[in-house]
């Protein structure tokens, strides 16, 4: 006896459209600073026994209602959880230094800050990506320029960061030759989106952008391993760019 086939009819489904609506309910769609010292805790595959901490540079709320943490890490503001790497870390929660609570997820009042934000500045969805908020760095966070052909590496201070209406975070960065007061603020018309000009950055807290001007070895010989495989010469001493 044959089977009896179903009168529905076969429905194709759009894995890329389905995809692309899943990332937009995590865009990020609001943005507020950490003030408070809360950090970042990750662990290392090398010693699975060691806490790491990392000051946290920030929260976002994603369009899907979740909060995360978010640090300058590699080349982008990340969200905490994104770190699950063998080398580099894996996100193990948040920590506040005061009370020293691990945290598995954000705190309520940065939770009600940000959605309270979103409800007031309710933004007018539109075709075009706009501007849609701007924070001041606060932790001396700096960025590690790349361009194309052989110009040499420049190592940058990050003055802010922009939140865009596709959730997508920019570092500012300033042009020396535009700069007419000091310091350099929020506004400021010297001030440019680091991917607007650079092909490729990488970021570093505020410790070891000082140990990459002193030309600490053990520093440099892992700032090589980013720079290498770029395809970029890591000659450090001839290649380090001014601020």
């Amino acid at each position: 006896m044959g089977t009896q086939m179903s009168p529905r009819t076969a429905r194709v489904i759009d894995l890329d459209a389905r995809r692309q609506r899943q990332q937009a309910r995590r865009r990020l769609v609001r943005l507020a600073p950490e003030l408070d010292g809360l950090e970042m805790v990750y662990r290392l595959d090398a010693s699975p026994d060691t806490l790491y901490g990392m000051p946290l540079l920030a929260w976002g709320l994603r369009e899907d209602g979740e909060v995360v943490g978010l640090v300058a890490w590699m080349e982008s503001l990340t969200p905490c959880q994104r770190l699950d790497d063998d080398e580099h870390g894996r996100f193990v929660g948040y920590r506040d230094p005061e009370t020293e609570e691990l945290l598995d997820s954000a705190p309520e009042h940065k939770v009600m800050e940000l959605e309270h934000a979103a409800s007031y500045f309710d933004y007018e969805e539109t075709e075009q990506v706009t501007l849609i908020q701007q924070l001041p760095e606060l932790q001396g966070t700096h960025a590690l320029c790349m361009d194309d052909g052989e110009a040499p590496w420049q190592l940058k201070q990050v003055f802010g960061w922009r939140l865009y209406s596709d959730g997508t975070v920019e570092a500012l960065l300033a042009d020396e030759r535009h700069v007419e007061q000091t310091p350099i603020v929020l506004g400021d018309a010297c001030l440019y989106p680091v991917h607007s000009r650079h092909r490729r950055v990488y970021f570093f807290q505020r410790q070891i952008a000082n140990r990459i001007r002193q030309e600490d070895p053990a520093t440099l010989e892992a700032l090589a391993l980013i720079v290498v495989p770029e395809g970029i010469p890591a000659t450090p001493a001839a290649q380090r760019g001014q601020d």
